[in-house]
């Protein structure tokens, strides 16, 4: 096994793109989609992806629809068009587009601070800038909310002022479904199939769990494949519920498409940019001087992205081990709407985006998404082949033997973040030894790195070597003081203050 990473590392699959990879054909040909099925297919194995549904609009119609795979990878059952899947965060968008039906009614103003429609302090507490959020800020993620407050935690803190810069916010759209909610009367389940479902004809759609999901709904799986559960979510959530199918959501797109539902300068303006975003991705709160984006802004509910081309609107979903994506382009009137019941489901995106769509599309580099053939990726299935000593021996070999140039050194070495993430699936797996074995090589590459050590402790606390991880919580909290998990872990551990 001494050899085993090198030639995992070096192996990069080329998938034959079909013909009508940079503008999309009118109609897709029984040999282009037979290349696009094997195209798929033969991703899908290489990214250790069980399910997944597809769905190509061109002319704004569904042009093709398929499902490959299995639901579950233990009863083997098969994925088929009817196939129900998590849309995560593709749920943003239909609720985006619901909420400004209301817009359009006159019940509601972009502009308008929320604590108007929804009296009190929501869960923020006595932060005045609460006060000043509006539906425009929800819709553009310029809230000064996080992502998502920590579990458990009823307090919700803001990080700047709403409007000063972008950081991507489910809570901004809980906050918005509530307000939502009290102007409409209804629950926001109800509402979005008065709004949405029922006029589009999406009958397999819904943002709670529904009987007939039963024997319609996917599993989920984990990096490695194995069946790891099946959500049935009897909340509504407007950042993450959506149930569906990839061809339900493509009639959403085609409403998108055709402008219907809402009223043209309406939905023009949730195409329309309004909000930049750097270049650190979704979830930074870098300063509003931070280095932006030529290429990829914010609108109301969707991504876009500019191309030469023209601009296209987009958007990418991920519950884990669910995964989604979604993009269109208005003046080809073309797009793809892709779930996969897996962990990697996102690893095979560039490739599917680029056979369908072509290969420009600036939202994906800004995502920076780990590829199903990356170096961490392959070294990650080697480990798990073999184990990570011997891996990892291999690894500083090759790195060894590279010329002492940026690129070749680029080419061979994991970063921090990529190491560490490593680790952590590992960990996940109960691959404990090979957990350490991974953050150890961390701590040797980056020693002044404060989070390689702390990550490190965890590892050994996780395997019950109590001593250990109280020394590496130490030895991060020396390099940072700051580092406020590892004063608490230490705590726990018995060697606080």
């Amino acid at each position: 096994m001494k050899r085993l990473i090198s030639s995992l590392v070096i192996t990069i699959c080329i998938i034959p793109h079909i013909a009508f990879a940079q503008k999309p054909r009118t109609t897709l040909n029984n040999a282009a989609v037979s290349r696009l099925e094997q195209t798929i297919q033969h991703l899908m194995t290489e990214a250790d992806i069980p399910g997944l549904s597809i769905a190509v609009i061109q002319d704004s119609k569904v042009a093709w629809t398929r499902g490959f795979g299995i639901t579950n990878a233990e009863t083997k059952a098969r994925v088929n068009e009817n196939t129900v899947f998590e849309a995560a965060s593709l749920t943003k968008p239909v609720f985006a587009y619901a909420t400004l039906k209301l817009v359009d009614d006159g019940k509601l103003d972009l502009d308008t601070p929320l604590v108007k429609y929804l009296p009190g302090r929501y869960d923020v507490g006595d932060d005045s800038r609460l006060d000043q959020i509006t539906a425009r800020h929800v819709l553009s993620h310029t809230t000064g909310f996080p992502n998502w407050r920590p579990r458990g935690d009823k307090t919700l803190k803001m990080y700047f002022t709403p409007g000063d810069r972008f950081s991507y916010s489910g809570e901004g759209f809980v906050y918005l479904s509530k307000v939502v909610e009290r102007i409409t009367g209804e629950s926001l389940e109800g509402f979005i199939k008065r709004t949405v479902f029922d006029p589009l004809d999406m009958k397999s759609s819904d943002l709670v769990w529904r009987n007939d999901y039963e024997a319609l709904k996917t599993f989920t799986h984990d990096l490695v494949g194995a069946v790891s559960g099946r959500d049935k979510p009897d909340k509504a959530n407007a950042a993450a519920s959506l149930h569906t199918t990839a061809n339900d959501y493509a009639k959403f797109v085609i409403a998108m498409l055709k402008e219907t539902g809402l009223k043209p300068a309406t939905a023009h303006l949730m195409l329309s940019p309004q909000a930049s975003v750097t270049l650190a991705g979704p979830f930074s709160l870098n300063a509003p001087d931070a280095k932006r984006s030529s290429t990829v802004s914010w609108g109301l509910g969707w991504g876009l992205e500019k191309t030469p081309d023209g601009v296209a609107f987009w958007h990418w979903g991920d519950n884990g081990d669910t995964k989604a994506f979604v993009l269109a382009d208005s003046k080809q009137r073309a797009g793809l709407v892709m779930f996969a019941n897996s962990a990697n489901g996102l690893s095979i995106i560039n490739e599917v985006v680029g056979t369908v769509m072509g290969e420009d599309h600036p939202s994906l580099a800004w995502l920076n998404l780990e590829r199903y053939n990356s170096q961490p990726r392959l070294m990650f299935k080697a480990i798990l082949k073999s184990n990570a000593e011997t891996v990892l021996a291999d690894y500083r070999q090759r790195r060894a033997a590279t010329t002492k140039t940026p690129q070749a050194e680029n080419n061979v070495s994991l970063t921090e973040n990529e190491m560490n993430r490593l680790g952590y699936q590992l960990l996940r797996l109960k691959r404990k030894k090979d957990a350490i074995a991974v953050f150890t090589q961390n701590t040797v590459d980056f020693p002044q790195a404060f989070n390689t050590w702390d990550s490190l402790a965890e590892a050994y606390m996780i395997d019950g070597d109590k001593q250990s991880a109280i020394k590496y919580y130490k030895k991060s909290l020396e390099l940072n003081p700051d580092n406020t998990n590892a004063v608490q872990k230490l705590k726990e551990l018995g060697a606080g203050n």
